[in-house]
Formats: structure tokens, C-alpha cells, sequence
């Protein structure tokens, strides 16, 4: 599952020959790392007993220039190797080496509103929801709030090896979707892409103010001029929540907020369902809302303060479910096949405090299903979902932490070794580990050097390659775990030598004509491949150990196709179709020291 975690919304065919074992998460590449906003990564590093040794890596640089609300991503696969994405509320764009935080590339999309809004809390107003990723056209999509006579929501697609836009783009949200002000609108939530279309959802700003409502724009990414949009009946009703749009890889998910004057249910209040475009159908299949919805609004009370988490439950029945917790101090559960228009829940709880302004986090052990999320109250706090008919809602354990942040979870392989991770944003700087299970202290926030300082309630971090990388303002942090003997002092990592090209062709040795390589020694470099297909294009990930340069050559067929880090990993997107069968090697870069042969046909 080592990069199908990427791609699970896209459901790849997997060919395979050569066998690629459970390793890294890699190709971080939308909020929460899934479609389904659950936040896990699994990594098969992250066992208790390194976790609770991780350390900061002082080699990272990490350095940017803003503030920070959105999540980075991680992008493998190009001429650059291994990036961390950026962005930031001064609306730039960053390409970060993911081995020590150097600058590969960065764009200033224009300037940030300063002023001249008619509400707001945010200042400079430029980036503020998560950007996602298209592996296979190799695109970054996000919006950004432009300063000018008229100021605007533009969303853009650049290409992420080179930040240069992408032809037709940006899309100018007030020429393409009627009825849509942007001075009005703010746009916190992740971004998504299901089935060709990129989701982009819409609340108002912090003060409620203006004639505000929940947007959800779709743009076609291969056709941008195609947009549409569904908006709330009412004023109001925005989507708050930062993880934005969740989707089963079919029907998108929202949470709308409070609306205004509203007599008739109108949109406010509510989790509701879109099919493609988006389109919503106004059936009582497609929403929910509380029997109360009008006392909420009245009062303010967001039911939309976390986004749509989508929460599976074997056994239970119904078992397919949507979680949404709510300013009104309540989780609540429905069935996300058939939400039911405004009735009870199948399942609820009374929550410790209101919850609003980030993302929870959903996982499973052996032990059960649970859901979890950081408290108002300076407390993690995790819940479990009964498999029963109807499912149930009971406390599993709570820890105290201070400050805010967003939960995001490992394992090592999706059920064992589960480790709930929180920051403690605008309270102790820190990252906490708690056991899945139990809340048990996992890892403690280290030491002096593991401070961070400039996070976020809104912040969540993400892994990758057995690492930790956490957003903060103007910087972000880089968390590794011990190899070998665990030792207090971080350790430098190599920095390429090959400079990096817009091409994949990129070569540190003085010719890029391949050589025949000799049978490799037995106990030097091992190579393993695994291919797969996403929306019919190949692509290849290989895994590799013992090269020993700080480079290594890969080969494709005889033929050199590039030098990269030595970092053990490297997809090849070959962007073939059809029948095709590819042979690889590694070797250290210069040398004739090369792994055995990988084959893999599609």
C-alpha cells in the first residue's frame, strides 16, 4: 500500500512482477492524505519504539515567507526528486527538496488583500485551503485571493516540477461562476479532485458578514472553461471545515455552516451529498440535517466546524458512514448512502467541548474503529464506533495537550502499531504521539531542539519516507526517525549533485548513454519494482538498498533515465499505455556497481 495511499480515490489497476514490500507512505498529495479525509499514513518505520525516538532534523532548512494554514503536500516522480509543497497567505508557492528544505522552485501568484474586505481575520488574505495534486498530468491546483481594483478568487494549475502555469489557467471565479463575489468568500477548506473534476469549497469571512453563502465549485482539470458551482438556498451556510471536500471516489461531501433567516431548510446546517459536476439533488438522500437545525442557526452554531469525515465500520450496520462534529458540542454519525434529509442520526454523542477550524482523523486496530480530534478544552480526545446495528458512539481515551491542531495518524500497516499525532498549535509548539488504542504517551515532543514555533489550530502535518514535515509560519519542520542506533543529534543529509533540469533526462556523469552493467555482487544493491496504472498510464515505484554513493544512475531498459538521490526510492512515470515491459537497474552514480535486474510488464 506503500503509494496507493495517493491513489486510492482513482483506483489504479496494479501489474506486478517484481514485488514491492510495505515501506514508506510517499505522494502526499490532497489534505489528510485520502479522499476519505481520514488522515493515515502508513509507513512501516513508525513503530512505537522509533516514534518515540523521533527527532527534528536540524539539516532541513524549510525556510518560506508567509503565513501558514494550509497543509503541505509531497511529490515524487520528477526531475527534481522528492518535493515538499507550500503555500503560503502572501500567496506564494514553494518546491521545497524534501532531504534538506532548499528552494527547488517558488512563484508569487500576486498580491494578498491587506484590506478593503468588509470582515475578516485573516491579514495578509492569499492561500489559505489545501492544494491538491494530479499525479498524471503532474499538475498543483489551488486558489488564491488576489488583491486589486477588483479583488478576486483565482484558481490556478501550475506544473509542479516547474510552478509555470498551466495553458488556459487561471480560472477567474467571477467571470466563470455566475452569482459568485469573491470580497465576500473565503476558500479554507482542502481542495479536491474526483474523477477528473477539482472540487473547490467556499465558506464566508471570520465576522459573518456580507452576503456570504457555501460554494462548491467544480472545474474540469482538462477543461477549465467548463466550470459549474451549487450554492447554499440561504446566505450563509459556508464550509468551514479545513480538510473542505471528502468523497468516496464517486459523490463529494460537505458541511455547511449557519445560515440567515432562513424559514425553510435551505442548505445550512447540514452534511450534504454532490454527484459529479457538482450537482446536488435536493432528494433527502443526499442531506442531512438535525431536527434542530433553526435553533442552530440562531444561534450561531456551526454544525460544519470540522469537514465531512468518511468512517468505515466492518460489521456495523449500517457500516458506510459520514462523521460530522459540530460548534454544538455533538458528533454525529449517518449513513452515508442514504443521509436521510432532516432526522435523527443513526448515532450521536455529546462531545467535551464545541469543536470548529480543523480536521479529525479517523482509523482502525484491532481493537475497533475509532475517530479522534484535539478538544477545545487543551485535550486529545479519541472515540470508538461500535459494529453493531445501528453503530454506537463510546469514549475510548483522552490526554491532556495544550494548544490546537489537527489529528493525523500512522501504522505500519493500516491496523498494528497505530499512533495518533498531534501538534500542540499556538500552545507548547510541539508534536505528540499517543497509542491508538489506549492514549498511552507514545512520544512526549522531544527536547529543546524540537520546538516549533508559529503553528496553527489549522495545521496538520503529513509523512512521508518515513518522515514528519509540519507547516508553520514562514517554515516548514522536518522529523525523521532513528536508523540503526538511535542517536540525539540529527545527521546530515547528502545533497544531490546533479542539478536539477525541467527534464527527466537530467545526468550527473558526462554521458547519458548506458553502458552494459555487470551481474551485481550478491549483498550490494537490491532492487524490488512495482507497477501500476492510473487512468491507464504506467508508472513504475522502485525501492532499492545498499548503493552506497550519494547519487544513484537508474536505468530503464539498457538506457539511463536519471540520477537522483540516493534516498532508496523512485517512481518512474513512464506514461505508457497499453502492453509494455520494463527492465531496471540502480547503480551508484559513475560506477558499473549496479543492483540485479527488476522487470515489470503491464
Amino acid at each position: 500500500m506503500k503509494s496507493l495511499i495517493s491513489f486510492s480515490s482513482l483506483i489504479p489497476t496494479l501489474l506486478w512482477t517484481a514485488v514491492l514490500p510495505v515501506n514508506a507512505q510517499v505522494n502526499v498529495t490532497q489534505q489528510h492524505n485520502n479522499l476519505s479525509r481520514d488522515g493515515l499514513y502508513i509507513d512501516s518505520a513508525f513503530t512505537p519504539a522509533n516514534a518515540a525516538n523521533l527527532t527534528r532534523d536540524l539539516n532541513f532548512n524549510g525556510t518560506i515567507a508567509g503565513n501558514v494554514y494550509a497543509q503541505p503536500l509531497y511529490v515524487e516522480g520528477g526531475p527534481n526528486g522528492a518535493m515538499i509543497i507550500a503555500v503560503t497567505e502572501s500567496n506564494n508557492v514553494y518546491a521545497l527538496r524534501a532531504n534538506d528544505g532548499s528552494i527547488i522552485w517558488q512563484r508569487n501568484l500576486g498580491p494578498a488583500v491587506t484590506s478593503g474586505l468588509p470582515c475578516g481575520n485573516i491579514s495578509p488574505l492569499g492561500i489559505s485551503g489545501t492544494p491538491v495534486v494530479d499525479l498524471a498530468t503532474r499538475s498543483l491546483f489551488l486558489d488564491a485571493m488576489i488583491d486589486g481594483a477588483t479583488k478576486k478568487h483565482f484558481v490556478y494549475s501550475l506544473n509542479v516540477d516547474t510552478g509555470v502555469t498551466n495553458l488556459n489557467w487561471p480560472v477567474d471565479l467571477n467571470v466563470s461562476v455566475p452569482g459568485f463575489t469573491s470580497n465576500v468568500q473565503n476558500e479554507r477548506g482542502g481542495l479536491a479532485i474526483v474523477n477528473g473534476i477539482l472540487y473547490v469549497p467556499f465558506s464566508g469571512l471570520a465576522g459573518d458578514c456580507g452576503t456570504y453563502r457555501g460554494w462548491v465549485v467544480g472545474i474540469p482539470i482538462n477543461n477549465p472553461s467548463g466550470a459549474m458551482a451549487w450554492a447554499t438556498g440561504a446566505i450563509g451556510g459556508g464550509i468551514w471545515g479545513h480538510s473542505g471536500v471528502a468523497s468516496d471516489g464517486t459523490n463529494m461531501f460537505v458541511i455547511t455552516g449557519n445560515t440567515f433567516n432562513a424559514s425553510t431548510w435551505m442548505g445550512g446546517e447540514a452534511i450534504i451529498r454532490l454527484q459529479a459536476g457538482p450537482i446536488f439533488s435536493g432528494q433527502p438522500t443526499d442531506y442531512w440535517a438535525p431536527t434542530n437545525w433553526q435553533q442552530l442557526d440562531n444561534g450561531d452554531t456551526d454544525l460544519g466546524g470540522v469537514s465531512a469525515t468518511l468512517v468505515t465500520v466492518p460489521g456495523a450496520t449500517p457500516s458506510q458512514l459520514v462523521l460530522a462534529l459540530g460548534k454544538d458540542g455533538m458528533a454525529y454519525l449517518l449513513n452515508r448512502n442514504n443521509l436521510g434529509g432532516i432526522a435523527a442520526p443513526i448515532a450521536s454523542a455529546n462531545l467535551p467541548t464545541a469543536v470548529r477550524g480543523q480536521s479529525a482523523a479517523t482509523y482502525r486496530t484491532t481493537q475497533g474503529t475509532y475517530f479522534v480530534f484535539h478538544t477545545e478544552s487543551n485535550a486529545v480526545a479519541a472515540y470508538k464506533v461500535t459494529p453493531t446495528n445501528p453503530p454506537t458512539i463510546v469514549s475510548a481515551w483522552t490526554m491532556s495537550q495544550t494548544g490546537l491542531g489537527s489529528a493525523f495518524v500512522t501504522s505500519t500497516d493500516g491496523t498494528n502499531n497505530v499512533i495518533v499525532w498531534v501538534a500542540g498549535g499556538g500552545g507548547d509548539g510541539r508534536l505528540h504521539g499517543y497509542n491508538g488504542d489506549t492514549g498511552a504517551v507514545v512520544y512526549a515532543g522531544g527536547g529543546a531542539n524540537e520546538l516549533m514555533t508559529g503553528t496553527r489550530k489549522w495545521n496538520t502535518g503529513i509523512v512521508a519516507r518515513s518522515r514528519i514535515y509540519y507547516p508553520a509560519d514562514n517554515k516548514i519542520y522536518a522529523f525523521k526517525l532513528p536508523t540503526g542506533t538511535p542517536t540525539p543529534t540529527p545527521t546530515a543529509t547528502p545533497t544531490p549533485t546533479a542539478t536539477p533540469t525541467p527534464t527527466a533526462t537530467a545526468t550527473a556523469t558526462p554521458t547519458a548513454t548506458a553502458t552494459a552493467t555487470p551481474t551485481p555482487t550478491p549483498g550490494q544493491i537490491t532492487l524490488t519494482a512495482r507497477g501500476y496504472k492510473v487512468r491507464g498510464r504506467q508508472a513504475v515505484d522502485l525501492s532499492w538498498t545498499g548503493a552506497t554513493s550519494n547519487n544513484v544512475d537508474i536505468y530503464r531498459n539498457g538506457g539511463l533515465i536519471v540520477t537522483t538521490l540516493n534516498d532508496g526510492f523512485y517512481t518512474d512515470p513512464t506514461v505508457g499505455r497499453g502492453h509494455a515491459t520494463y527492465t531496471y537497474q540502480v547503480c551508484n552514480a559513475g560506477s558499473q556497481t549496479c543492483s540485479n535486474q527488476a522487470t515489470v510488464r503491464f
